[in-house]
């Protein structure tokens, strides 16, 4: 992947590893906008770093994508990476019926039916531009984490989708780029125990490999853990699926999630 001179626009950048990425390409000389839920947190980010352009929008909600998209399309019209890296992740305790049905596609709503509308509301102009699409899943997409199981089930649903993609567009000039990390010191992950064969990388790790391989030219990007991870799915899947189990399920909640 070029990592210059590029128009670069990222879903979920106001925190975590949107932000992190942000920051990256931003020093890198590219211009970048970045999107997030919470008018607070962009204008926190603004203030910190001034150089990034910053979009409420939500992934989950189709009128605010359109919205998104007529907008980028006319202030950036050179726009020519979409980083779909927005995601939530909820425990879940599937033993029992929940009370809030709707509730529980939170999480397909946004890491899943967020990624295939950005994509479908950009395509065109990545297409003119002859861009790149990266999606952000997680190595969770070859072996899950039972406390997160609906989340692991998106992720699984974007490793497959961006392997379509791949596939459909490869006569367009678009390249298609999937970033799998393994588990990352976030917020999100705060309460994920580190032991038991189970470890968690931090963002400034994360960046770091992940350009590397971008810079090389890699497609299925596979940074630390992540590597380890798809290759006992095919070597020992019970086993490495055990072990997820084992030191994840004290985090499954009591009742319905």
């Amino acid at each position: 992947m070029k990592l210059t001179g590029r128009t670069i626009l990222i879903t979920g950048g106001s925190a975590g590893i949107g932000l992190a990425f942000a920051v990256k390409f931003a020093g890198l000389g590219n211009q970048v906008i970045v999107t997030g839920r919470r008018q607070a947190v962009l204008d926190e980010v603004k203030a910190k770093h001034p150089g990034l352009h910053t979009i409420r929008s939500d992934v989950a909600d189709p009128a605010q994508i359109a919205a998104l998209a007529s907008r980028v399309k006319a202030e950036f019209p050179r726009l020519d990476v979409l980083v779909n890296n927005a995601g939530i992740s909820h425990y879940k305790n599937l033993k029992a019926p929940s009370s809030d049905l709707a509730g529980l596609m939170a999480e397909m709503n946004v890491n899943v039916g967020g990624v295939v509308r950005m994509t479908s509301a950009f395509i065109d102009i990545l297409t003119a531009n002859r861009g790149t699409l990266i999606n952000i899943s997680s190595a969770l997409a070859f072996v899950p984490l039972p406390c997160i199981p609906i989340y692991c089930a998106t992720k699984a649903a974007i490793h497959s989708y961006t392997q379509s993609l791949r596939f459909q567009l490869e006569e367009t000039g678009v390249e298609v780029i999937e970033i799998l990390p393994p588990a990352v010191k976030t917020d999100m992950t705060a309460d994920l125990p580190e032991g038991d064969g189970f470890t968690l990388i931090n963002v400034a790790e994360l960046v770091k490999l992940s350009f590397a391989s971008l810079k090389a030219g890699a497609v299925e990007i596979l940074p630390g853990q992540s590597r380890q991870l798809a290759f006992m799915r095919r070597l020992a899947p019970n086993f490495i699926n055990g072990q997820l189990w084992k030191a994840s399920r004290k985090l499954v909640p009591a009742g319905a999630g």
